[in-house]
C-alpha cells in the first residue's frame, strides 16, 4: 500500500514538471513570435519637407506628427520628438511616411550640397523676388519658367515643369524706374540664385533665355496644368495700341 502511494505520488510530480516544461516552453515561443512586435512612438514626416526648412516652419505647417510602429520597423536613430533638432533645418528633402532621424537635420551651410537627379544638370538663374514668387520658391518647389523677349515683343512658357534644388542667399541689387514724366528712381531689389534640375535641352533653353530676354518663375502645385504655347505678345494684351516703331 505503502508502495503504490510512492508510486502516485512520483507520477503526480512528474505530471507536474511535465506541465510546467510545456507552458515554459510554449511562454518561450509566445516571447520570441511577439519579440520586437510591441509599439513604440515614432516622429514621422506628415507632409514634404524641403531641404533647407527649418525644424520651426515645418512644426508651425503641420508637416511632423507622432505614430505607433513596431519596434522592429524603427529605423535607426529614430526621433520620437523634435526637441533635440530645435533651430536645424533639414539637409536633404524628406518625404511623407518618412522616419524623421537627427541624420536628416543640420545648420544651414550643411545644405550647400547639391542633390542632382541621375539623368539632369543643375542650372543657376538670378532672379529677384518679384520674379521669383516673392521668396516663396524653396527646394523641391516646382515651377515654371517664363521669358519675355522686350526686342521681339513677347511672353511665353519656356518650361512648363522644373524641380527647385538649391535656393542661395538673398542679396540686393540697384534697379532705376522711370515714371511717365521721365523721372528716375533708384530701389533696391532683393535678388536670389535659384538652382534647377534640367535635362540638356532645357538647361540650353533657359541659358538662352537668361542671356536675352528676362525670366519669371510660377510657383506649381501638383495639379497645376500648363502648356507649350506661342506665348503673349503686344498685341494680344492692347489689341488697339500702335506698332513700336523700328529704328
Amino acid at each position: 500500500m505503502a508502495r503504490r502511494s510512492v508510486l502516485l505520488a512520483l507520477a503526480i510530480v512528474t505530471a507536474l514538471v511535465g506541465t510546467l516544461l510545456i507552458v515554459m516552453y510554449v511562454q518561450g515561443i509566445d516571447n520570441r513570435a511577439t519579440e520586437g512586435q510591441e509599439l513604440v512612438e515614432v516622429l514621422v514626416a506628415k507632409d514634404i519637407v524641403n531641404a533647407g526648412e527649418s525644424v520651426a516652419a515645418a512644426e508651425e505647417a503641420g508637416k511632423f506628427e507622432k505614430r505607433e510602429i513596431r519596434r522592429d520597423d524603427l529605423v535607426p536613430g529614430a526621433l520620437s520628438s523634435s526637441t533635440s533638432v530645435t533651430g536645424l533645418v533639414a539637409t536633404g528633402n524628406i518625404y511623407p511616411g518618412e522616419q524623421l532621424i537627427a541624420d536628416k537635420f543640420g545648420n544651414v551651410g550643411d545644405t550647400e550640397t547639391l542633390v542632382i537627379p541621375d539623368d539632369k544638370l543643375a542650372v543657376s538663374v538670378e532672379l529677384t523676388d518679384p520674379e521669383r514668387v516673392a521668396g516663396f520658391v524653396n527646394p523641391g518647389s516646382e515651377v515654371a519658367v517664363f521669358v519675355t523677349v522686350t526686342d521681339s515683343s513677347y511672353t511665353r512658357i519656356i518650361l512648363n515643369r522644373a524641380t527647385v534644388i538649391g535656393v542661395g542667399q538673398t542679396s540686393t541689387t540697384s534697379r532705376t524706374t522711370t515714371d511717365e514724366e521721365g523721372t528716375q528712381t533708384i530701389e533696391e531689389v532683393p535678388k536670389t540664385i535659384l538652382t534647377l534640375a534640367l535635362t540638356q535641352k532645357e538647361s540650353e533653353k533657359l541659358i538662352w533665355a537668361d542671356r536675352f530676354g528676362e525670366l519669371n518663375v510660377g510657383l506649381l502645385s501638383d495639379k497645376t496644368k500648363t502648356r507649350d504655347e506661342k506665348g503673349t505678345d503686344r498685341k494680344m494684351v492692347v489689341p488697339d495700341a500702335p506698332a513700336i516703331p523700328t529704328a
